[in-house]
């Protein structure tokens, strides 16, 4: 067929150890939007990498409008029009968001000696103002929040005019207004005939924005469908080759009465704003609002990360000073934070060791010695009861998949004793079938009576998950609903009030 972009055939690539694909396959079409789905070591995301230059098979065959092609490295892929948007950030955080998107390829003036950088904010502004995005392009790349930061990574791809563009995990860090505004791209792209590659977990956002469907499993092909012909359910079962049922285990019904934490009058200029609620034990209170809302922010300020200017914290019933994370992990508080890799672990460490790092006093004699026995016995029963996937306590993190490196760090909070448990995007860029794991995890911890924060962009993981739910504006709580009264329309309404009246529930009586 004419129409078609690109055809991989036969695809195979080992590592030590491992045969991260075998034999796989799979067709680009121009002006299609292709979702590649499979859980986390499925194998997609080393699928695209041969395609961009990254990795070299070991056998197969691409070809590329119908003629073979070898693709010797990511430059040889660009020049052939393919661009990859890494998951991962790969952006230079020292530099601004208009040279972070074309570096190396800067417009110069003066015969070439130096760089224009007038010209290179012009057209960086050009590409933000067709992403509709509100940016600055001499913002510096590390003053940005993540979600812009990634906006920025998907500039720098559009910069190519791509043929071909590798998406993996676009929306991960992005919130609706923005997910809705990259699929306007999305879809001028495709209508320009660019072929795009879309990866995600988030399998709803595939019934939004693809026209067809290819499922990997354990490094091999599984099948293809038209998007619009395949059922969510079907997709999940080729995925995992199980059942996995979407519906959430039941909450424990009734949290303890016991209030576990209480924030009152917690203030900080030009962040948050009177931030008042209580959390019982048993209880998992899910925190919604949209990307900028403060959520992030008041789980930091309890914890100790950032400064406020005023407010109380008070835990089990006694008011508290918590001035650092250290103050909060003696208090039982534990934070889970979004970036897991870079403040919830030391992903170049072994699993023992991120599993005991936050209570290593517990494990130190006189001497200063470190008990090793004590760390590794700790560290394999958390690897059980957690379900943790790892060769051994010994396994780098860096190694493991997301799903099992967000156990790594709930293992990490259990060993220090916290009873409350602040998880901040627990579920982002995981696979659907880890995502279940997670949320019985919860479960589980709440019916131990673990007090748990639960933030979350996902408004189906807010309602699935929580008993109440806090919605926060621009710094604000303008929300505070019981599980009966939260929908996804009620949720967005208070997201969008802003400075307004909010909604109190008289059994709530949290939010100001």
């Amino acid at each position: 067929m004419d129409d078609v972009l690109v055809r991989m055939e036969g695809i195979s690539k080992a590592f030590p150890g491992v045969q991260a694909l075998n034999q796989c396959r799979f067709e680009l079409r121009r002006g299609e939007v292709h979702a590649l789905v499979g859980e986390n070591g499925a194998g997609k995301s080393t699928l695209m990498k041969v395609l961009a230059g990254i990795y070299h098979p070991d056998a197969g065959t691409i070809t590329l409008k119908g003629q073979p092609v070898h693709i010797g490295g990511p430059g040889a892929a660009q020049h052939l029009g393919i661009c990859i948007i890494h998951q991962e950030l790969n952006l230079m955080p020292h530099l601004t968001a208009a040279q972070n998107i074309f570096i190396g390829r800067e417009p110069r003036r003066g015969f070439g000696l130096v760089l224009d950088d007038r010209l290179i904010n012009e057209q960086a502004e050009a590409l933000f103002k067709r992403m509709h995005l509100d940016l600055d392009p001499k913002a510096k790349v590390a003053d940005l929040t993540v979600a812009k930061q990634q906006m920025v990574e998907i500039a720098k791809a559009l910069s190519f005019n791509s043929e071909v563009l590798i998406m993996d995990e676009p929306t991960a860090a992005l919130t609706e207004s923005e997910i809705h505004e990259l699929f306007r791209v999305i879809r001028d792209l495709r209508a320009k005939g660019v072929g795009l590659v879309y990866i995600s977990h988030r399998l709803e956002e595939l019934k939004q924005i693809s026209d067809r469907i290819t499922v990997m499993r354990d490094g091999s092909y599984v099948d293809t469908a038209q998007t619009s012909e395949i059922p969510v359910e079907r997709v999940i079962s080729l995925m995992v080759g199980r059942t996995i049922y979407e519906s959430a285990p039941e909450l424990p019904e009734h949290p303890s009465d016991e209030i576990a934490l209480e924030v009152r009058g917690l203030n900080r200029a030009g962040v948050l704003k009177d931030i008042n609620f209580s959390l019982k034990r048993g209880e998992i209170l899910g925190f919604a609002g949209l990307m900028g809302a403060g959520r992030t922010e008041v789980a930091r300020a309890i914890f100790g990360a950032d400064p406020i200017d005023s407010g109380e914290v008070i835990v089990r019933g006694q008011k508290v000073h918590i001035r650092s994370p250290k103050d909060a992990v003696a208090h039982g508080i534990g934070y889970l934070s979004e970036d897991r890799k870079r403040f919830g672990l030391s992903t170049k460490m072994d699993v023992e060791t991120n599993v005991v790092l936050a209570a290593l006093e517990k494990f130190t004699g006189l001497a200063g010695w470190v008990r090793e026995r004590d760390t590794r016995t700790t560290a394999e029963q958390y690897v059980g009861s957690l379900s943790i996937k790892t060769p051994s306590v010994r396994q780098k993190v860096v190694n493991l998949s997301g799903g099992n490196q967000q156990k790594v760090v709930i293992g990490k909070w259990l060993t220090a004793n916290s009873d409350v448990l602040i998880f901040d995007e627990p579920t982002r860029g995981i696979d659907v079938g880890a995502k279940s794991e997670i949320y019985k995890l919860l479960n589980e911890l709440a019916r131990q009576g673990k007090a748990i924060i639960m933030i979350s962009s996902e408004l189906p993981e807010i309602l699935r998950m929580s008993h109440r739910v806090i919605v926060m504006c621009e710094g604000r709580i303008t929300g505070s609903l019981t599980s009966a009264e939260a929908t996804q329309e009620a949720i967005m309404t208070f997201a969008t009030q802003r400075g307004e009246r909010a909604f109190v529930h008289p059994e709530n009586g949290d939010a100001q």
